[in-house]
């Protein structure tokens, strides 16, 4: 193993990622066809935040990968690095991979599998529904291509057809995570079949196989519940508005687009991203990187409250520059852009934090139903992390909104920060008046593109679970829908009732 390497591996053990770069780009340029290295350093620059150029390096890698695979036919490691891709959110590269793996290795299982969820993921619905048929006719008892197939079916019409498979699927051995996934999908199926009452429990079927999925035990179930709880005892109007009449001239703020999962906000950010003024910026993890930039300026001393109440000046002007660093390294000039939108649903818990260090920022808020947020929140399959462990047990579900409700509707009593509340219903009844009002409060101008909102978002990957359903025009049947379920809430609406009301929706008699 070159030196270099062993360095680099090294420095990556000791988490110092930066000097993993130096040593990993040295070994690059002694070895520019050196596939490991290629990706190693690709990777650490991901993890650096430069998303950009750890691209770069990661696509070199799969091209020579697959030029060795060309020769053996053993297309795992390009099969490892596309998945690398995917996790970096680079799904046409991920696509360009699993395109030529299939075509050296047409037997080989995994990767029709990572074909179909790429294309998936750039919603070419059709083809995804070809590469999952292509795959299961190399294994047709396989349990994790069947749960694959199943809703690529159901979207195509096949719902009959759809629903048997996982049916089939839940009689055969599955691990907690393939049960968890069939569940689920069927009771999605099962709604769109108008079977309601058999919706609840595979819902409840897949809370209780959610309970043994490693990923999810290895989550610390109650991390983000008591930050809120901190968040809420520790923020005040005098450390909120500390530098609120502070000047930045150059070190602008973003727009930040928050409220709760499953509210809207991803039709909102593909609606004000139609605009040819505004970029967006989906689902980052820069407002989580200045909290740790922030730890480290107080040498991990203190809670997140202490340390914002002793930070001057230079060093809200050192963490605003980071975060303008960290979007440029991700999304070059398109960060520049005066109208640069933020878009991180659940940026809401952290909102003390970008009021401390953006005090100049805009936010806009989306409400929804609270019964319908929950609903939703609860059928939907999402990727385990200290936030969505709230959502896979039904009460959680609810007690999770409720803890988050209350600490925006005590944060925005105390706020400096101007920012605007519109609810979901509004703007699917009153797309342009609703919106409108969204414009003119962040000072742009109405422009026709965004009526059309979906055609673009139909060109693009989106990270949010809700990917799929921006793509198609807007449409009302996500309305009350909860309506369907309401036995269903009479355990949880103790928690959901004080919101439905402040935020203007029917309670039920």
């Amino acid at each position: 193993m070159s030196t270099y390497m062993q360095l680099g591996q090294a420095a990556i053990q000791a988490r110092n990622t930066e000097e993993a770069v130096t040593w990993f780009t040295k070994l690059v340029e002694e070895e520019p066809k050196n596939a490991q290295a290629l990706s190693c350093l690709g990777q650490s620059l991901c993890w650096l935040g430069k998303r950009e150029q750890g691209l770069v390096h990661l696509r070199n890698a799969g091209k020579q990968l697959l030029k060795s695979a060309k020769k053996t036919k053993d297309v795992a490691l390009p099969i490892l690095l596309a998945e690398q891709l995917q996790y970096w959110e680079d799904y046409p590269g991920a696509l360009d991979l699993a395109r030529q793996v299939v075509q050296i290795n047409s037997a080989d299982l995994s990767g029709f599998r990572l074909l179909a969820v790429t294309y998936l993921r750039l919603n070419q619905n059709k083809l995804a529904l070809a590469a999952a048929r292509q795959a299961l006719k190399l294994a047709p008892d396989n349990a994790v291509i069947n749960i694959l197939l199943a809703p690529m079916e159901a979207a195509d019409g096949q719902r009959d057809v759809a629903k048997q498979r996982l049916e089939k699927v839940l009689n055969g051995q599955l691990s907690p995570e393939q049960s968890y996934r069939a569940h689920k999908e069927l009771a999605l199926i099962l709604d769109k079949q108008a079977q309601y009452s058999d919706v609840f429990p595979h819902l409840h079927a897949a809370a209780e196989a959610s309970a043994l999925i490693p990923e999810v035990q290895n989550q610390d179930a109650q991390m983000v519940p008591n930050m809120i709880k901190a968040n809420k005892a520790g923020f005040d109007h005098a450390l909120l508005s500390r530098w609120a009449d502070a000047e930045f001239p150059d070190s602008p703020a973003p727009i930040f687009l928050v409220g709760f999962l499953r509210s809207g906000t991803t039709m909102t950010q593909e609606v004000l991203g139609a605009h040819p003024d505004v970029f967006v910026s989906d689902e980052t993890d820069f407002i989580p990187a200045l909290s740790n930039e922030l730890k480290k300026l107080f040498g991990n001393v203190g809670s997140t409250i202490d340390q914002l109440k002793n930070i001057d000046f230079a060093g809200v002007l050192h963490l605003r520059q980071l975060y303008w660093e960290l979007a440029r390294s991700r999304f070059g000039d398109n960060a520049k852009r005066r109208f640069y939108l933020d878009k991180t649903t659940m940026n809401t818990i952290d909102l003390g934090l970008i009021n401390c260090i953006f005090p100049d920022a805009k936010v806009v808020f989306v409400i929804r139903d609270p019964r319908d947020i929950c609903l939703s929140c609860y059928m939907q399959i999402m990727t385990p992390t200290a936030s969505t462990i709230q959502l896979l047990n039904w009460q959680n579900t609810a007690s999770f909104y409720a803890l988050t409700m209350d600490w925006w509707l005590h944060f925005k009593q105390l706020t400096t920060l101007h920012f605007i509340e519109f609810r979901y219903e509004d703007a699917v009844t009153d797309f342009e008046g609703t919106y409108r009002q969204v414009f003119d409060f962040l000072g742009l101008d109405w422009h026709p593109d965004v009526i059309n909102f979906h055609q673009s978002a139909a060109k693009k990957h989106i990270v949010s679970p809700s990917f799929n359903q921006v793509t198609q025009p807007l449409y009302a049947t996500s309305v009350a829908r909860w309506q369907r379920y309401e036995s269903e809430f009479a355990s949880v609406s103790p928690l959901l009732e004080p919101y439905i009301e402040v935020f203007g929706y029917k309670l039920v008699n």
